[in-house]
């Protein structure tokens, strides 16, 4: 790990526990510049991922390996899910409510928050 990533993120031990995280089968998700802590730890290389608008180059920087999904607002595959913004945080974790609680769930959560989804 380089010395500027352990400045923003603690020591390897924090990477180290989402990457074992991850190889012992855990969905991981992040939201805004999350995903540039999953991508330190090893968990995006090769797949596609979001992160905040303002922050895709530091993305590609820690791994140029890594699928920019500029634009769409989280992005999916299998067990990980990365999300843009705050606000997309919302839209993912709704999607996940439904995919582990199903599609009622999901609309009772978001009609418990009081949640309206922009509008594509």
């Amino acid at each position: 790990m380089s010395p500027a990533l352990g400045r923003y993120w603690g020591s390897g031990r924090h990477l180290a526990w989402l990457s074992e995280l991850h190889r012992q089968g855990t969905v991981l998700a992040s939201v805004c510049t999350g995903s540039l802590v999953l991508a330190a730890a090893g968990p995006l290389a090769d797949r596609p991922a979001t992160t905040h608008r303002d922050h895709l180059d530091k993305l590609a920087k820690i791994d140029s390996s890594v699928g920019l999904r500029a634009g769409q607002r989280y992005v999916e595959d299998g067990d990980i899910v990365t999300s843009a913004g705050v606000s997309a945080g919302i839209d993912m974790a709704l999607h996940l409510v439904g995919r582990f609680g199903g599609a009622e769930e999901s609309e009772l959560t978001r009609n418990g928050i009081q949640y309206e989804p922009p509008r594509a």
